[in-house]
């Protein structure tokens, strides 16, 4: 279960407006992440108009969640690891998702945990986990980089 308090989005970037993690955006996931005993956690909560059937959740949305969270996980660390205040936009290069079974959206909130397994002062590699009912669904790495001025997402947090 995610800690109480305010979350990396919330606290980095209160106007951001990204479907997947934008506090700002009231029909995105505004999923929340936080940094606890060394690792990226999130819980979210799916609704019906997130399943792909009855009681699944859709691939799409396990893809937006693991992005937006190993995002926020490869942008806090970068952020602490080069010693900055504020953190640096930072976008998704690539990602792969695997799907590992359907992920139930009736067995309580979804986990999400994500850690940083390599990185250099603009680029962190990302291993990700998504669980449901206490199994793991799907899991997913990506490489995610800081972003130069002239680039659409530059201080858009």
């Amino acid at each position: 279960m995610s800690p109480e308090g305010n979350s990396l989005q919330e606290t980095l970037a209160p106007d951001n407006v990204c479907f997947g993690c934008g506090p700002a955006n009231v029909k995105g996931l505004r999923i929340r992440s936080f940094f606890e005993g060394g690792e990226y956690i999130c819980d979210w909560q799916a609704s019906k108009h997130h399943e792909a059937f009855s009681g699944v959740l859709n691939g799409g949305i396990i893809g937006a969640l693991m992005d937006c969270h190993s995002n926020w996980a490869a942008a806090h660390f970068l952020m602490k690891k080069n010693g900055e205040d504020q953190v640096s936009a930072t976008v998704t290069a690539d990602y792969s998702v695997k799907m590992k079974r359907p992920t139930p959206t009736d067995k309580g909130a979804i986990h999400l945990s994500a850690r940083v397994v390599e990185s250099s002062e603009e680029r962190a590699t990302v291993e990700a986990v998504l669980e449901a009912g206490g199994k793991i669904c799907a899991t997913c790495i990506g490489t995610f980089v800081v972003v130069k001025p002239g680039h659409p997402a530059y201080q858009r947090w």
